[in-house]
């Protein structure tokens, strides 16, 4: 079966942050996002998807929903399938079948997860045939083995990740550069779980500018941190910045906020 390359997308899909952004889920102690701060900082990153080379599809704000900016947590994309995932906040079970019917639109086949685990799409990074999935505060383990057959049927090997303490999700240290190599924190570096692949590490005091994305010819990453710009460029990488600030305060980042997919 052929799969969707793990970074080459022909489209995305992303939904505009609603006014209830500002009671989004955080760790304790973060400032609420300013909404019409988090409206313009979504719009920069919408250009940056669509500069990028793909059709971008953008959903209304849904109000109900604080999280709902965050598309890629209760869906995965694999090739012409969408898999509705269960994240691991009982505040966001809703979003699944809110974009169920857009998901239906496009997919051939969309099929999903009934529980009892969890699963947020911010835990699963694929590369061309690697599934890394950590175990995190949202993503337990009898949710990854409801999500393998589904994985495996899609030519996917399974590596599970424990994510290291304190953070929220696995892709918030880590994000795929090219089919070979891995930007990553040092603390999940240093784990080995990317044996195989070349490893970049970021910067230190820059861990947070781990969670980006590669687009087509593009790395898009987080404004504000110099230093991991001027490495990537470095290395071959052509780079885009975007503001994402507010987004942080909600604990939500760059690839978190659109699922990617290519269609035939």
């Amino acid at each position: 079966m052929q799969k969707q390359r793990s970074w080459r997308f022909t489209h995305t899909l992303s939904r505009r942050p609603a006014n209830s952004v500002k009671d989004g889920l955080r760790a304790a102690g973060q400032a609420d996002p300013v909404p019409e701060l988090f409206k313009e900082e979504h719009h920069h990153y919408l250009k940056a998807l669509e500069r990028s080379g793909v059709l971008t599809t953008v959903l209304p704000s849904l109000e109900a929903f604080p999280d709902s900016v965050f598309v890629e947590d209760p869906v995965l994309c694999l090739s012409s399938t969408a898999v509705i995932l269960r994240p691991g906040a009982s505040s966001r079970f809703g979003e699944a079948e809110a974009i169920r019917p857009e998901l239906e639109k496009i997919f051939d086949q969309v099929v999903g997860l009934t529980g009892p685990g969890f699963v947020d799409g911010g835990d699963i990074l694929l590369t061309d045939d690697i599934a890394f999935i950590g175990l995190s505060e949202r993503t337990d383990r009898a949710g990854v083995e409801e999500l393998r057959p589904i994985l495996e049927r899609h030519g996917y090997q399974i590596r599970v990740v424990t994510t290291p303490a304190g953070v929220l999700h696995f892709k918030s240290d880590c994000g795929l550069l090219d089919s070979e190599t891995v930007f990553a924190t040092k603390a999940l570096a240093d784990s080995g779980c990317f044996n195989g692949f070349k490893l970049i590490e970021a910067p230190s005091g820059e861990e947070a500018a781990a969670n980006l994305i590669r687009v087509n010819d593009f790395v898009i990453m987080r404004t504000g941190f110099a230093l991991t710009r001027d490495l990537l460029e470095q290395n071959g990488y052509a780079v885009i910045t975007v503001p994402a600030d507010e987004a942080a305060k909600v604990d939500g980042g760059l690839s978190c906020m659109s699922l990617r997919f290519s269609l035939k």
